[in-house]
């Protein structure tokens, strides 16, 4: 299938399947025209490709273990925890950091409030 219809049919554009190619996610045969011609494969690897972006992982971290879980199931493959684990931890520390930052912003606005309060108190005497 062309890459038009490859895009067609897993509603990937055009641009994205182009940059999976350069990444080695996935692959494709060139017809003498240059025209990218995919295998009946390749609309599933795109949806692997797509559930593991989904998951916020990036394309390095897929090309890890792409391979892997296409061949075998995704519990066979061994390199897919590390990754998993680290993205895990990064989510974690975003949180904390988002967190921290949301505590301050309570803090900042009401000591906006306190303020206010305090100048409309003495207004009032």
């Amino acid at each position: 299938m062309k890459i038009g219809e490859l895009a067609a049919r897993t509603g990937v554009s055009i641009r994205s399947l182009r940059y999976y190619e350069q990444q080695g996610l996935l692959t494709s045969a060139r017809n003498e025209n240059g025209y990218r011609e995919y295998s009946v494969l390749a609309e599933d690897q795109v949806r692997t490709i797509q559930l593991y972006l989904n998951l916020g992982l990036s394309t390095e971290q897929i090309a890890g273990f792409l391979h892997c879980v296409l061949k075998n199931k995704e519990a066979f493959c061994t390199e897919v925890f590390p990754i998993f684990r680290q993205k895990i931890a990064e989510i974690e520390a975003q949180i904390h950091q988002l967190n921290h930052i949301k505590t301050n912003l309570e803090e900042r606005m009401q000591s906006i409030l306190d303020e206010r309060k305090s100048e409309e108190a003495e207004e009032n005497k």
